[in-house]
């Protein structure tokens, strides 16, 4: 078995669309798999075809193209010609010493000039299956599946199916810019505009060198777990400390988590344009902390003209950490650190921060000031797959 198969399912709603986003699926298999023997990669008449090299390994290739957005499933095959008698050889060579406790043969036929239907090659096969094997044939619930993808050159054959990530492939949509904390929900609201086939620029603001560096390596381990799904990603490093001191003597308590929230979004805005992004992404939930009011969310965006977007908005925490669970990133975000939300934060800030009220207390800081030097201050690195990272400037 010398091919990769691999389903999409919500790209082929897309219309006179389609072949733009299965061509860029292809190219991020290409990089994907860069490294392996590959020997070529081509869409064939609803899915994409993977011909491997004699070195491939598929253990690495499954644990690379199950991270890709846009696949809905993909399965190691193998190839044979459109005869029954070859077909059926090669089937029962490849299924080897597989004792499964029941089975089932399924086949799609997406050449119908073949000359048996697609019941009667199941039959055929299934019964030569059960003849050479003795295997018992479970149509409902079988514990090995048998599936043969009939088109105009040749057969594909493969035994059950990988789950893939869903989603848009990565580069099918708008860039955007995630302010990504050291925490659990930030990095899912990433994945979440990723899934959707956004390349997200990462934004992390840091309290060092008031606080340890614990934060930054956290997000660069998160940074790097994501872009095994983007494929390539930039992370911005944004020093907030000394803005948090500025903040802390001039505006009272209460107020304080809102200004700082306002100042990132401006800041955040700044590096976006930069990357030439269309929104901002946060981790936000309504009501999960005390400043996350709708009130609050309200009055921090409109510090900015940019759109935010909270894919998190309605969710809880358990669902969040289910999430994080699944893609990974809690087992990191776990760990712990000090970062600048926890850095001159109030006991009791306000839950109903209005808009004249907030502005009032930013009048009595050179805000523009403290958001040109962020962005002039802040480091870019940047991520690749399969790839290290590679420190850069921010104007690069």
């Amino acid at each position: 078995m010398n091919t990769i198969v691999v389903h999409y399912k919500e790209l082929a709603l897309k219309g006179r669309n389609r072949p733009w986003f299965i061509q860029v699926l292809v190219r991020n298999l290409r990089t994907a798999l860069a490294g392996i023997e590959i020997g070529s990669i081509r869409s064939v008449m609803g899915r994409i075809e993977i011909k491997l090299g004699s070195g491939a390994s598929w253990t690495d290739i499954r644990e690379r193209v199950s991270r890709l957005f846009g696949i809905a499933n993909f399965s190691h095959a193998g190839c044979a010609p459109l005869e029954f008698g070859p077909l059926a050889s090669a089937i029962l060579r490849d299924l080897g010493d597989l004792q499964p406790e029941s089975f089932r043969v399924s086949v799609r036929r997406s050449d119908k000039r073949f000359p048996l239907t697609s019941p009667q090659i199941e039959r055929e096969v299934g019964g030569l299956i059960k003849e050479q094997k003795g295997w018992r044939v479970d149509l409902e619930n079988p514990a090995l599946s048998v599936h043969i993808e009939m088109l105009p050159e040749h057969a594909f054959y493969f035994f059950g199916k990988e789950p893939g990530a869903g989603g848009l492939p990565t580069g099918t949509g708008g860039r955007l810019a995630c302010l990504l904390s050291g925490g659990i929900d930030s990095p899912v609201a990433a994945y979440r505009m990723m899934r959707r086939g956004c390349p997200v620029l990462l934004i992390h603001f840091h309290s060092y060198p008031i606080l340890s560096r614990a934060s930054q390596e956290k997000v660069r381990e998160i940074a790097a777990l994501l872009t095994r799904h983007q494929l390539q990603s930039r992370l911005v490093m944004v020093a907030f400390g000394a803005l948090q001191q500025q903040v802390l003597l001039a505006v009272a308590p209460g107020l304080r988590v809102v200004v700082y929230r306002r100042l990132m979004l401006r800041i955040a805005e700044q590096l976006a344009r930069r990357w030439h992004a269309r929104a901002l992404v946060t981790g936000e939930v309504v009501g999960q902390v005390a400043s996350q009011t709708l009130d609050n969310l309200t009055t921090i965006a409109d510090a900015t003209t940019m759109e935010v977007l909270r894919p998190l908005v309605g969710m809880d925490k358990d669902e969040i950490t289910a999430e994080a669970r699944r893609i990974g990133t809690l087992a990191i975000s776990n760990i712990p650190d000090q970062d600048c939300c926890q850095l001159f934060t109030p006991k009791h800030p306000s839950t109903r921060a209005r808009l004249e009220q907030v502005e009032r207390a930013e009048a009595a800081l050179p805000v523009a000031d403290m958001v040109t030097a962020a962005v002039a201050g802040a480091a870019v690195e940047d991520f690749t797959f399969p790839a290290l990272a590679q420190k850069l400037t921010v104007d690069s």
